[in-house]
């Protein structure tokens, strides 16, 4: 249960819209939603379907994300709170109908977000990037669930 929700964590940067025009976040507003793939330890894949909401606070450098996903196996609702100072970021989010929580640490750079994301009995890498509408996402684990990537588009 805490590996599927660390899953919801990954996702912790797709997100309405407080559009703030400056900050590390400021390309995240928005309404987003995308299809994507996750893997399983025992070599099974399926494919994922995410939509989400992200607020930016207006100095741009909090972001707000609830984003819900499901795949034909899988379903989780995410709600996170992401902080940046300068290029570190840091916060916390919690997979609500799991109600597993954890928190995130890593870097910020032009968009490009690498960060470690961890619970009590689960931490995986994220990486992510945001260019224009359109957002994509890795998240490796060495745990049950192994990967997931997805594509996001902006949809407002």
């Amino acid at each position: 249960m805490a590996k599927v929700g660390g899953v919801s964590a990954f996702l912790l940067m797709s997100a309405s819209a407080s559009h703030a025009d400056s900050g590390v976040f400021a390309g995240y507003a928005g309404t987003w939603s995308g299809n994507g793939t996750i893997s399983i330890a025992d070599g099974g894949d399926e494919r994922i379907r995410c939509r989400g909401t992200y607020t930016i606070a207006p100095d741009g450098n909090t972001l707000h994300q609830s984003l819900r996903c499901a795949s034909d196996s899988y379903r989780f609702d995410l709600v996170s709170e992401v902080r940046a100072q300068g290029t570190y970021i840091s916060g916390t989010w919690s997979e609500t109908s799991r109600n597993v929580t954890g928190t995130l640490d890593g870097r910020i750079n032009n968009g490009n977000i690498e960060a470690l994301v961890t619970t009590n009995a689960f931490a995986a890498t994220l990486s992510m990037a945001a260019r224009g509408n359109r957002q994509s996402f890795s998240i490796s684990s060495k745990g049950e669930l192994r990967g997931v990537t997805i594509t996001l588009a902006r949809s407002n």
